[in-house]
């Protein structure tokens, strides 16, 4: 489980240190940011969706995850950085100068392909990385941009009629 993101070469976070250190950002800097875990939804569309959102040609500056349930304190030292936003795993964030731009909670997950989380998760890339775009009401998410938002359709059924 750990593997399948750090192969991908996402930087395994073990330390509240080592959190403090990768939050440790200039204003132009973006992150990715995955909670782990050990659930099916993690196993079988976040650490997919992921997988399939780091072949994009616009990437954050650097990726790096902890591992919920397992870092115990590394996990905690990073929800301290998003405050605000409930807890959550497994969670995606893309995090812009310290700042979190935009968020993949467990709701966005559960029920969605990896295919249509990997599309948020590219279009986030596309309009935070390398640009000086930010967000300006706080963290976006799949229920505030793009087709996610737009759809009327539970998102329990949105990705099985993709």
């Amino acid at each position: 489980m750990r593997q399948e993101l750090t192969r991908l070469g996402i930087k395994e976070l073990r330390t509240s240190e080592q959190v403090a250190s990768a939050f440790d950002m200039t204003p132009d800097q973006t992150m990715l940011l995955v909670v782990n875990s050990v659930c099916g939804c993690a196993a079988g569309m976040a650490r997919p969706a992921v997988g399939l959102a780091m072949q994009n040609e616009t990437q954050p500056d650097r990726a790096v995850t902890v591992f919920a349930g397992q870092d115990l304190e590394a996990t905690a030292s990073a929800r301290d950085f998003l405050i605000g936003i409930p807890p959550s795993s497994p969670f995606i964030a893309l995090i812009k100068g310290g700042e979190v731009v935009y968020v993949v909670e467990r709701r966005h997950i559960e029920g969605r392909s990896a295919e249509a989380i990997a599309m948020d998760l590219v279009q986030a890339f596309d309009r935070f990385c390398g640009t000086d775009e930010t967000a300006e009401d706080g963290p976006e998410s799949p229920d505030t941009v793009g087709s996610y938002a737009e759809s009327p359709i539970s998102s329990s059924f949105r990705s099985i009629i993709r």
